[in-house]
């Protein structure tokens, strides 16, 4: 098994509030989400409109073209996080993948082969094909109960024509021994314009928080990760007046929500870009219980955007944007449109107990 990861905060040069100089020493993990941008194999699925993901199809998706996807998710995933814990992240959340198979070919795909990955994986009744799933360090966490809960929508017109979209996939375990519950999410698009396709995702809220009362009808103090591509920015309806996020995170209160990506959001940062202008899509939102400052048990530390310079496009009409892996073209050689995002959760330790790999902070 891996030694747990540790660093050193010291207190002039971070956001926690320690005594003057004073080092102390906490386990880290990353908790992180990355929409994959439509990680098709190259086969075709009878039972899925997955035409154009197949070599004779639009998108001309060949074996070499998947391979090569592969191999870009996997090098990005591995450095989420690394450069304060040195390992990929414990715990990661994707969206936009078609089957279970191309989890497994992720899973072991350079860098992140070495890692032990698991998988928590059900096909959703999503037309396309697309899926939620959970990847994790079977060294550090341990899945214990894991359902995929429905949203169920129905035409305007016709009540009785439902319309298929993803599952909200709940996953609760054990995180290097203490008790979490991660909430993974895609909900439905804009397409048909942003007021018109309002309702769905409100619909898709109300679920989550369904979802999250009932952890929290268990146990008030449930630590509690809700993240995913919510198709709505922090400030969007669904997630401030259905999920009633806060921003700030002084806050005593119980059983409430916190949103690291609304303060983000406000300063102009995004996930993805649409005709010169930047969304937040990506979020993910905590419980208070893991918001506390008294880091005897895992909490919160801080949160980012994983944006660095290769996934970023270099040049031509979407310079500056996510250096998405197909387009009208045909493959691009790229990544994904949108962003990872992620959280570092810490937990203090003694340092006489000698962990090793410590960096200074």
């Amino acid at each position: 098994m891996r030694t747990p990861y540790c660093f050193i905060i010291l207190s002039f040069c971070c956001s926690i509030t320690f005594h003057a100089q004073q080092q102390r020493t906490f386990k880290i993990h990353t908790i992180a989400f990355y929409n994959l941008e439509n990680l098709f194999d190259f086969k075709d699925d009878p039972f899925t409109f997955d035409d154009d993901r197949t070599p004779e199809g639009k998108d001309h998706w060949t074996e070499k073209n998947y391979r090569a996807k592969l191999q870009n998710m996997a090098r990005v995933i591995s450095e989420i996080g690394k450069d304060a814990t040195g390992q990929s992240p414990t715990i990661i959340g994707v969206c936009e993948i078609e089957n279970r198979t191309v989890l497994e070919d992720l899973i072991n795909e350079d860098p992140l082969g070495k890692e032990g990955y698991g998988i928590v994986h059900f096909d959703s009744p999503d037309r396309r094909g697309i899926d939620v799933a959970l990847l994790y360090r079977k060294n550090v966490f341990t899945p214990s109960h894991y359902k995929s809960i429905e949203l169920l929508l129905y035409n305007e017109q016709d009540r009785k024509k439902r319309i298929y979209t993803r599952d909200q996939l709940i996953v609760s375990g054990m995180l290097d021994g203490e008790r979490i519950h991660i909430i993974v999410n895609h909900w439905p698009s804009r397409s048909g314009g942003e007021a018109r396709s309002r309702p769905k995702r409100l619909k898709a809220a109300w679920l989550n928080k369904r979802i999250i009362d009932s952890l929290w009808s268990l146990d008030p103090y449930a630590k509690i990760v809700s993240m995913g591509d919510f198709n709505d920015d922090p400030g969007s309806q669904s997630i401030k007046k259905v999920l009633q996020t806060l921003h700030d995170r002084n806050t005593n209160e119980l059983k409430r929500l916190y949103n690291p990506m609304e303060y983000m959001h406000k300063k102009g940062l995004g996930t993805l870009a649409y005709r010169d202008g930047w969304n937040l899509f990506d979020q993910i939102i905590i419980s208070s219980e893991l918001i506390k400052r008294e880091y005897d048990s895992y909490r919160y530390y801080k949160a980012g955007i994983h944006s660095n310079t290769k996934l970023i496009t270099s040049s031509g009409r979407y310079k500056g944007y996510p250096f998405r892996s197909f387009t009208d073209s045909g493959f691009t050689g790229g990544y994904s449109d949108h962003f990872p995002v992620y959280i570092y959760l810490i937990k203090e330790i003694d340092s006489s107990e000698g962990l090793s790999n410590q960096s200074n902070h």
